[in-house]
């Protein structure tokens, strides 16, 4: 494995936008259904904070929540989770295992293959064309 990627916090700040900053670095969350332009078609999704490659746009569905949603991660140890406790739930915390910012949560109600729904904040996210 290799070392994760560390920055200061104004490294970060001066690195993203002021709603990336605060959604990958402060675990804070955008507003549902404000990626209407969000990136279609083949491709990958890379982390924001360092472009690491997290999801396959094969694996992307429309979920109805107004967030990206994919059933799987690129790989196994793309993504790392968390147990997340705050606003009074008990949720699974998705991150970045490259630099730790914060995606979203992934919840077991998504389609098969998996069962499971990564919800993620599209301001965390890059796209490259394959």
């Amino acid at each position: 494995m290799t070392d994760k990627i560390r920055k200061t916090d104004d490294e970060w700040r001066a690195q993203l936008s002021d709603l990336a900053y605060r959604v990958t670095r402060k675990h804070a969350t955008e507003r549902a259904f404000t990626h209407d332009d969000f990136p279609k078609g083949p491709g990958t999704f890379h982390c924001v904070c360092c472009g690491a490659p997290l999801f396959d746009a094969a694996a992307k569905f429309d979920s109805g929540t107004g967030w990206p949603s994919f059933w799987q991660p690129m790989t196994p140890d793309a993504v790392g989770e968390t147990e997340d406790r705050s606003w009074f739930m008990r949720r699974t915390e998705v991150h970045c295992a490259a630099c730790d910012a914060h995606l979203g949560h992934v919840f077991p109600d998504g389609p098969v293959p998996t069962g499971l729904r990564y919800c993620i904040n599209g301001v965390a996210l890059t796209k490259s064309e394959d």
